[in-house]
């Protein structure tokens, strides 16, 4: 077996570190010290066979084992006499351990992030000693970063942009680099209601702190040239706020929505329609305009496993949504132009009827060969024309 060498016990210590063991203790954890390491030394039959190797052993630990502190044990052997051997290495202090492994600089630069948030924000210490790795990572900007809790605290949900935040050395950039940390600190030392906990993760950070949000947009065609919000010779093409977009109305039957930005700029002309340009996963752009669910909604997507969960999360927004062109009809005519699909989705898709179930089914169980998708954009757009035709 290996006898444990002074670069083992360095090791066993820097597991220490990497753990944040060390760290944490200087912001109010549980102390460590003194600590017995784990020691492995020479048993009876190999002090007695390898004597050399062991006296070497016992000189190189001896020589390098530096602030660690060595126990020893007395061992008399019938032919060798009486001999000292290691029986057991500690590290007495949190000092003495972070000199073994080269950390006191660091240790001193987190003891300053220490006294700093104790001074300023003593509720954040116990954040600072579970993630104090993480806190040594953000050392530069931990002082700003305090400064945005404590303004945060004096003016809650505050309701203006990030970039409203008049603070020296805090700019937009700052806040948006760091806002999962900043969720975190503010969980912390923030009042439940003024937290909306509805809105979660990066994503969700200015909803949930009561800052204003970049408005949600909605980009539209509109399709029957008897209908135009702009002048005539102007093309429809309309971005519109989530806002806006809702307290539309317009004489409109039909909506379409296309994720492929080409599809939507071709898609043809038709009487009482618009075309909408999708934006992938999530409709939280279009849920707000409830004259939506007046209109018959048709949804134009990839025939892939993905392009049917999107079209599942519709119908949790818009439950009376149709497919359009995501048929086997239309998957076989293109079967030259098939791709694969990189990462197919497998999850269960409760809102489907049954023919878009089945073809789902087809796509994620390799029906078709492996993989298999037809992009929107693949599809003739002659074959577009008959299909509206025909509707």
């Amino acid at each position: 077996m290996k006898w444990t060498t002074p670069a083992d016990l360095r090791i066993q210590v820097q597991k220490l570190w990497d753990r944040g063991l060390l760290l944490a203790s200087l912001a109010g954890g549980e102390s460590l010290f003194p600590r017995r390491l784990a020691l492995k030394g020479p048993d009876s039959r190999e002090l007695s066979e390898r004597f050399a190797e062991v006296r070497d052993w016992i000189a190189q630990l001896s020589a390098a084992a530096g602030p660690c502190r060595i126990e020893w044990r007395n061992v008399n052997h019938r032919v060798l006499g009486a001999n000292d051997i290691p029986s057991a290495v500690w590290i007495d202090t949190l000092a003495d351990a972070l000199r073994l492994i080269g950390k006191l600089r660091a240790a001193e630069q987190f003891a300053a992030l220490v006294g700093l948030t104790g001074e300023r924000q003593p509720e954040l210490l116990p954040w600072l000693a579970m993630r104090p790795l993480r806190a040594l990572q953000l050392a530069e900007d931990w002082p700003q970063l305090l400064a945005i809790v404590a303004w945060l605290r004096g003016h809650p949900r505050p309701a203006v942009y990030l970039r409203q935040i008049d603070l020296p050395g805090v700019h937009t950039k700052l806040i948006e680099a760091h806002r999962g940390v900043l969720a975190e600190l503010l969980d912390l030392v923030l009042p439940e209601e003024v937290i909306e906990a509805t809105h979660t993760g990066v994503g969700g950070f200015c909803r949930r702190y009561g800052f204003l949000d970049k408005p949600l947009r909605v980009r539209f065609r509109l399709l029957d040239p008897d209908i135009r919000l702009l002048p005539a010779a102007a093309e429809q093409d309309v971005t519109l706020t989530q806002a806006a977009f809702a307290a539309l109305d317009l004489p409109l039957s039909k909506v379409f929505i296309t994720e492929n930005e080409i599809n939507f700029l071709a898609f043809p002309d038709a009487p009482g329609a618009m075309v909408i340009f999708g934006a992938g996963y999530g409709f939280d752009n279009l849920a707000a305009a409830s004259w939506l669910r007046r209109k018959a909604i048709s949804y134009w997507g990839d025939i892939d496993t993905h392009g049917f969960a999107i079209l599942n999360q519709l119908r949790g927004v818009f439950p009376h949504a149709a497919s359009f062109l995501m048929d086997q009809a239309t998957l076989l005519a293109h079967r030259s132009l098939w791709g694969v699909e990189p990462q197919p989705e497998t999850a269960a898709l409760a809102r489907l009827n049954a023919e878009e179930s089945a073809l789902y089914d087809q796509l994620r169980e390799n029906h078709w060969g492996n993989r298999v998708r037809l992009e929107q954009e693949r599809i003739g757009f002659q074959f577009v024309l008959d299909h509206l035709r025909n509707r």
